[in-house]
């Protein structure tokens, strides 16, 4: 992936930060205003503080880009604790149960991984972000609330057992936005009859961005991805004349196969990224423009 680094005001772009252990995606956000000397910075899909890993931040007009980048496919390496469950599903919270699990062979742990591939219905943890009448769902369990969310439709591509150690298990795994990591190993512990919960979580990708910078670097060398090139980085494009450009600019629609489902990128003669764009028909219409 490459990158630019800005030496004045930064323009538009993402920076993909490798969050550290123990602080918010919105610390980071606040650390990251700072550094970019803007309040136009967001954010796309928190982390936990226990875990670390790849955070998107937009920053100016990419915050805009954030609700539409395909962000959709996401990794991780996890560890799980088998025998013990706790209030938050993770190390952080309270243990709950705590039994032998000894006796579970690594087979077992192998099948009922398998079994949670595809799309399945994914009850999310009580202490997730979730909304609940207007508040978050783990401040109602902070402030001592009982809460059970509805399960959610998620995907889940791959689980990968990369070691087994006692009641310890080290995975990856591949899945779509919204899934939860700590309801697998909550899950994993449910069905073994021992409980479970997570220990470690590490993001490794997000979409297309694979490499992180920490906030100590870039305090050093503040480094962004430029908004059109974040935009051919994750979305199918197409280069336009310079009349359509026009067209493009104050978003009328075009008569344009672009040549692909969902949102499309495009550009100007110039290579300036102008607007996401979607077929309708035979026509494309505008989704959002940026300039």
């Amino acid at each position: 992936m490459m990158t630019s680094k800005t030496e004045d005001a930064p323009p538009s772009g993402l920076v993909i930060v490798d969050k550290p252990q123990g602080i918010t995606s919105h610390d980071v956000v606040a650390r990251v205003r700072r550094l970019a000397g803007t309040r136009k910075v967001g954010h796309a899909g928190t982390l936990d503080p226990m875990a670390t890993g790849i955070l998107v931040l937009g920053i100016n007009r990419a915050t805009r880009l954030l609700g539409h980048l395909m962000l959709t496919d996401k990794t991780y390496l996890a560890t799980l604790r088998l025998g013990q469950t706790t209030t938050t599903d993770d190390a952080e919270g309270e243990i709950l149960t705590s039994v032998d699990a000894g006796q579970i062979k690594p087979e077992e742990i192998r099948q009922g991984l398998a079994a949670m591939v595809g799309d399945i219905d994914q009850r999310p943890s009580s202490v997730s972000a979730i909304k609940v009448g207007g508040q978050r769902a783990y401040a109602r369990v902070r402030a001592g609330e009982q809460v059970e969310l509805p399960p959610r439709r998620v995907r889940i591509n791959s689980i990968d057992v990369i070691d087994i150690n006692g009641v310890e298990v080290e995975f990856k795994v591949s899945c779509s936005s919204g899934t939860y990591i700590r309801a697998i190993a909550r899950d994993l512990g449910e069905a073994l009859g021992v409980g479970g919960h997570l220990t470690s979580l590490r993001r490794t990708s997000v979409g297309s961005f694979d490499h992180g910078f920490t906030l100590e670097e870039l305090s050093d060398d503040f480094t962004m991805v430029p908004i059109a090139q974040a935009a051919r980085a994750t979305f199918p494009t197409v280069e336009l004349d310079e009349s359509m450009s026009n067209d493009v600019r104050v978003g009328r629609k075009l008569t344009l196969d672009l040549g692909a489902p969902g949102e499309v990128a495009l550009f100007d003669p110039e290579g300036t990224f102008l607007a996401l764009y979607k077929q309708r028909d035979d026509q494309a219409v505008a989704v959002a423009v940026f300039v």
